[in-house]
């Protein structure tokens, strides 16, 4: 009786303890932590928390900024993630672990509402689960909301990631496709000696005469074809726009056009951006391809989408980073 007493008692203070960190009243004790270093100390406890018939891929970033967050933080954030990440998957699958460092600069945080210039800690968790359906994408944060069987889930995981998040000034992106699996970013801003200049994006488009090259946007979600078009057109390309790979089949046959990149989504209904590709490269072996997923190149590869050494781009990107990827691509054409 009394253990089941303590056990309701402890149950109930780390109900407690996660509507605070909701609340973004939790009492923390920030330090400074390189995140590879913390991630690295909790790899045993990671594949404890999985379990046997899960993969856990761990893909530290080279050089990592430092971050200040309360460790036992860093511990709810991951420990949340990994066991959401392991109940998305039916018997055997993959967890992919990564870490990055990015500097945002004001025009890199146009598809970032949240986002404030400066340096930024980005830690992904992906997973080859069942993914998350649109229309319960918009809820996944609300307390008490989860898509898991009842007396399985609290419903607290990912809101307590939010107020955490929130509290230390970050934000988080979620990108799914049902049936292949879920990616969440979270991003921390970093410190960092010296800061860097944020007032506009780095020298991003190299091309002398980016009016001379069109680009051809493969991309069924009608508002960010619109945004990618825009965005592309304001740097001077000329911009041709597909909502889906048929139409851009029909547009790169066309006798009267000369597409010089063609920028596609990996996963769309129907004809996928791989299966778009090989018809195109069969066709038009000079035309450089670019893809972009909400995936990592390291998540692709082992879903057997795209072969590894293909040109890949996360959505959603950085102005900067899409641009200068658009000019080299391009410049090696040339």
């Amino acid at each position: 009786a009394v253990e089941g007493i303590l056990s309701a008692a402890e149950s109930s203070a780390n109900l407690t303890r996660q509507l605070l960190a909701f609340a973004r009243k939790q009492t923390v004790d920030p330090k400074l932590i390189d995140m590879n270093q913390a991630l690295e100390g909790m790899q045993k406890l990671m594949n404890r928390l999985i379990g046997e018939d899960i993969v856990l891929e761990w893909k530290p970033a080279k050089e990592i900024f430092t971050v200040l967050l309360d460790p036992a933080q860093l511990d709810q954030i991951v420990a949340n993630l990994l066991l959401n990440a392991r109940d998305s998957i039916n018997g055997q699958g993959r967890i992919i672990l990564e870490t990055e460092s990015a500097i945002m600069h004001e025009d890199d945080c146009f598809h970032y509402p949240e986002c404030q210039p400066g340096p930024y800690v980005i830690l992904s968790v992906s997973d080859t689960g069942c993914g998350i359906s649109e229309e319960k994408m918009d809820r996944i944060f609300e307390p008490f909301f989860t898509t898991k069987e009842t007396g399985k889930g609290t419903g607290l995981g990912l809101a307590t990631i939010y107020g955490i998040v929130k509290q230390n000034s970050g934000f988080i992106t979620v990108y799914s496709e049902p049936g292949l699996g879920t990616t969440f970013r979270i991003y921390l801003p970093a410190e960092m000696d010296g800061e860097p200049d944020v007032s506009s994006s780095l020298p991003a488009v190299t091309l002398e005469n980016p009016s001379d090259y069109t680009l051809l946007v493969v991309e069924d979600e009608a508002i960010l074809n619109k945004q990618i078009c825009s965005m592309l057109d304001a740097a001077g390309f000329r911009v041709i726009s597909a909502s889906s790979p048929e139409d851009a089949l029909k547009i790169c046959r066309d006798p009267s056009r000369k597409i010089d990149l063609m920028l596609t989504d990996v996963v769309m209904p129907g004809m996928n951006g791989r299966e778009l590709s090989q018809i195109v490269a069969a066709e038009k072996p000079e035309l450089r391809i670019l893809f972009m997923s909400g995936y990592s190149s390291n998540v692709i590869g082992h879903q057997g989408i795209l072969e590894e050494d293909v040109h890949l781009i996360q959505k959603p990107f950085r102005r900067s980073v899409i641009l200068q990827k658009i000019s080299e691509l391009l410049q090696d054409q040339a």
